[in-house]
């Protein structure tokens, strides 16, 4: 079955956000939103009779209202063509974050939403919802040091706004901070013609060389198919030696973090962080880490011994000595072992996931499952001639739900991997009515060529299918407070939904439904499906390694009580420790571009593994059992999953769609591990 071409609407329904902003607008608009933010809490704090009405309805309100222009202003660094407006919404970001840091540390705010939350009789009043909202908003006034003493109080809150700037300025240097480097076309043998379609070329003493850049469609392709390892090493120094101004950054964004701790009576950062979530404490995550890699390493032993053999026979071909595996190796053999054992090639599937078919079958699989309709916006207010603006209805009646938006190719200045901006939340207004929620996917998949369209790596599909679980979580929660809405859930399962997602694009049924060649129009082939299927888990001890390297790395420098750590030599020293693939040499520092430490996953990168845990076992529990293109547990999924967003603890949610407490046995077996 060929997916079905989405209906288009000729205007967009609904309230539509303003993009099209000069850096006067948004400095204005940060105007306006600093002055009305400060207005509401000066009155708040004038209450002398403080109840839910007069102090945390008007509080959540202004979130509420507010929260679509907050982040309008300073998603536009992420993704404008024009380098004043991403200054100007850098800008914003760090007033409106030095904002945010000093309205949490308002004592008188502070006081009376207290004063709420211990009266029993006002609190008895207010729905579990509401109740939750007091609770989370309690809590985060408390978290930022409003119990501490005032001297103590001002020190965390000056630490705070230097935690925020250093993460902008992080992320600023990573989306401006593309490498590049020049190589020949013999150096670059092993890549298609197809890389070499449209590829800027110049010439360097006088040889016509190919400009490769870092960015994902140039990076990943030559790491897994370039033969020559000298190629394979200078591009990946090249990918490493970025941004050497956010070492220092993140060290010290590091040694703030521990400081904001120890004032607020925290050994270390990363308890401070946990306590909120699932894992709770440092010591359920490192036995959750050691547990795993313990039975990730019995899988690697043998990957290691496969890799090896291919790249000994490589050395003796070439008649050059064998000095071991490193780090550059890892994705080339990883590639070369899937090739020969099952012979799948990306070169061959690509040929069959264009990026039009790939766009409608996914949209058709989320509109199947959770009972949707998307419409297609033609000519939409959006930042980019490429992006593409959506309508979301409920398929069996008339009801607007909100839109999304897609954003899929490269460009200069563009945030540089894939993501998902909850733009606006679903909120209730007083008079019954409320907002439609918006969000946006931002990615960087392969752009046309001259000679052929758009292109995806199965890969690619996989995770253009996860990122889209992010867009419906937003989409598909209704909760009253926007403060609960969508992904504000405990960090360690805000993955989990859109984990599940990407094991669609592992059923052979799913994929031929969309899967079609670029040039005939003629499905996969059911013997390509096969394969590549066989080769889902192939590799999987070393690929998970990897993600439990990044995990230990962020707690080794968010778990410790040391203030002076060294975050080059933490990093390499793990990578080759756990990863089990030499650094090599040459000097480097992966850490800077690792945008997870500064972007909110600061002592929760391990969710990634953790929430995979539920991921697997919501699918195999019901998905699996009952079917993928069971309409009734989509709406099950739906409604249980997706949405309460954070208006209910996540195990509650899980329990409920469930139908008992998660375990661990489907996510073992699905990284090819038996449970005990």
């Amino acid at each position: 079955m060929v997916s079905t071409e989405p209906e288009t609407s000729p205007s967009a329904k609904g309230t539509v956000l303003n993009f099209n902003l000069n850096p006067d607008e948004i400095s204005s608009a940060v105007d306006t939103l600093i002055r009305e933010g400060k207005g509401i809490q000066d009155a708040v704090a004038a209450q002398a009779n403080p109840t839910f009405d007069n102090v945390i309805v008007p509080l959540a309100s202004r979130e509420n209202e507010q929260s679509a222009q907050y982040l309008v202003v300073t998603f536009l660094q992420n993704i404008s063509t024009d380098r004043k407006v991403r200054d100007a919404s850098t800008a914003a970001e760090e007033r409106l974050n030095d904002f945010e840091v000093e309205s949490n540390m308002r004592e008188d705010v502070y006081k009376v939403v207290r004063a709420v939350f211990d009266n029993e009789s006002e609190m008895a009043k207010v729905s579990p919802e509401d109740r939750r909202l007091v609770e989370k908003m309690e809590l985060q006034y408390r978290r930022n040091g409003l119990a501490l003493g005032k001297e103590d109080r001002e020190n965390l809150g000056d630490i705070n706004k230097q935690i925020l700037e250093l993460g902008v300025r992080f992320s600023r240097n990573v989306n401006e901070g593309d490498g590049r480097i020049l190589l020949t076309r013999e150096e670059l043998e092993g890549l298609p013609d197809s890389y070499f379609d449209s590829r800027t070329t110049e010439t360097e003493d006088g040889v016509e060389k190919y400009v490769v850049t870092t960015k994902y469609p140039d990076l990943v392709p030559a790491m897994q198919l370039a033969k020559r390892e000298d190629t394979r090493r200078r591009l990946l120094y090249v990918e490493e030696t970025r941004c050497p101004e956010n070492i220092p950054l993140l060290q010290k964004a590091a040694k703030l973090r521990l400081q904001a701790a120890r004032l607020l009576g925290y050994k270390t950062h990363a308890e401070f962080i946990l306590e909120v979530n699932m894992a709770k404490t440092p010591q359920a995550v490192a036995e959750f880490e050691s547990d795993l890699r313990k039975r990730l390493n019995a899988l690697a032993d043998s990957e290691i011994v496969e890799i090896e053999e291919l790249k000994k026979a490589d050395k003796k071909a070439a008649g050059e000595p064998f000095t071991g595996l490193y780090t550059w190796d890892f994705r080339y053999y990883s590639n070369l072992v899937k090739e020969r054992k099952h012979n799948i090639k990306d070169e061959e599937v690509k040929q069959y996931l264009p990026m039009k078919e790939v766009t409608r079958g996914v949209l058709d699989i989320y509109q199947e499952m959770l009972s949707l309709r998307f419409v297609k916006v033609v000519d939409p207010p959006v930042w980019h001639a490429d992006v593409e603006m959506y309508e979301v209805w409920e398929a069996a009646e008339d009801t607007f739900i909100g839109h999304f938006y897609l954003d899929l190719y490269p460009r200069e200045g563009k945030y540089n991997h894939a993501a998902v901006w909850p733009i606006r939340p679903r909120f209730e207004r007083p008079d019954g009515s409320h907002e439609y929620p918006v969000a946006a996917m931002v990615a960087n998949f392969p752009k046309p060529t001259s000679s052929t369209p758009a292109l995806l790596k199965h890969t690619d599909a996989v995770t253009f299918l996860h990122e889209l679980g992010h867009v419906f979580h937003s989409i598909c929660s209704v909760t009253k407070w926007g403060r609960l809405h969508g992904t504000s859930t405990e960090h360690d399962f805000v993955e989990a939904p859109s984990q599940m997602l990407e094991n669609w694009g592992w059923e052979p049924s799913v994929l031929r439904r969309f899967a079609v060649h670029y040039q005939t129009g003629e499905p996969i082939p059911e013997d390509l499906v096969k394969r590549l299927v066989a080769a889902k888990n192939e590799g999987a001890g070393l690929f998970n390694l990897r993600q439990v390297f990044f995990g230990l790395f962020d707690m080794a420098i968010h778990n410790t009580t040391d203030d002076d750590i060294d975050i080059k030599a933490i990093y390499s020293g793990l990578r080759e420790e756990v990863g089990r693939f030499k650094n090599g040499d040459a000097e480097s520092w992966g850490a800077a571009t690792f945008g997870h430490m500064m972007g909110g996953y600061d002592a929760r990168y391990y969710g990634y593994l953790w929430s995979l845990v539920f991921s697997a076992d919501m699918y195999a529990a019901r998905f699996v059992k009952e079917g993928v293109r069971n309409s009734q547990t989509g709406l099950d999924y739906r409604h249980e999953i997706l949405q309460p967003g954070g208006s209910r603890d996540a195990a509650i949610s899980l329990e409920e769609f469930l139908g008992r407490k998660p375990n661990n046995e489907a996510f073992l077996k699905s990284i090819g591990l038996g449970s005990d």
